[in-house]
């Protein structure tokens, strides 16, 4: 019996150093994943230019009219490579929803031609002033692929200015399905596109007028793949 005890002692005691040894780091693997990455947060839109954000709805569920204002958040934190760098910040987009009816509604806010993101896009966040309703937004974007997804970002239920953000899927490993930035078939395909927001509203204050209004469209992104590049490579775009 004392032996039998003896033995699986010796066991434990055995498997339990064995487990310790596989779950600490290795040196020479410390850094690498990190290496592959250039993570960077990048200004993607400050809606500074009149005429290049639009909206659009059912001409049955209501009318909306979109702008600029003077304004945006005071809690905003500019990046800090653009200090210095005398880049306009002075409006915000602002759009009105007029309803005819109560229901389920939605409205979409959109950019005369999608936007592009630099890089492979790991988060995406604008400032938006949702005037405290149960309205949600979402996010739109276009692949790689010329796919459209959309993203839910959250409600609109909070007084002020919000950052919201949302976290871009992983793609699949086969490089194909789900959302994909990039794909090594086609070298000359990378990264993502915002294509607009949509706002679905809530049917029970979804009447009388809306207002909604976001400020500086922001990413962060993995810039390794543009700023490691082999200088004497080929170019593939001919």
């Amino acid at each position: 019996m004392k032996r039998y005890i003896f033995t699986v002692l010796i066991v434990l005691l055995a498997s339990g150093l064995f487990a310790q040894e596989i779950g600490e780091p290795d040196a020479a693997q410390l850094g690498i994943m990190e290496a592959q990455q250039k993570l960077k947060e990048i200004s993607v839109d400050k809606f500074e230019y009149d005429g290049f954000w639009m909206s659009t709805m059912s001409t049955d569920e209501g009318y909306p009219t979109t702008r600029l204002f003077d304004g945006g958040p005071a809690a905003k934190v500019p990046i800090p490579e653009e200090e210095g760098l005398d880049i306009p910040d002075k409006y915000v987009l602002g759009t009105r929803v007029d309803f005819l009816h109560r229901g389920y509604n939605s409205f979409t806010i959109y950019p005369m031609r999608p936007v592009p993101i630099e890089g492979i896009t790991k988060t995406v966040s604008v400032w938006v002033a949702g005037r405290n309703f149960n309205h949600e937004l979402n996010l739109l974007i276009e692949d790689a692929f010329g796919r459209y997804f959309e993203l839910y970002m959250g409600k609109l239920n909070f007084q002020g200015w919000k950052k919201m953000t949302v976290a871009i899927p992983p793609q699949a490993l086969d490089g194909v399905h789900g959302i994909v930035q990039r794909n090594y078939h086609y070298n000359n395909m990378m990264g993502l596109r915002i294509t607009g927001f949509r706002i679905d509203c809530d049917p029970m204050e979804a009447y009388g007028s809306y207002y909604i209004y976001f400020d500086d469209l922001r990413a962060v992104t993995d810039l390794f793949a543009e700023q490691i590049k082999d200088i004497d490579d080929p170019s593939d775009m001919w």
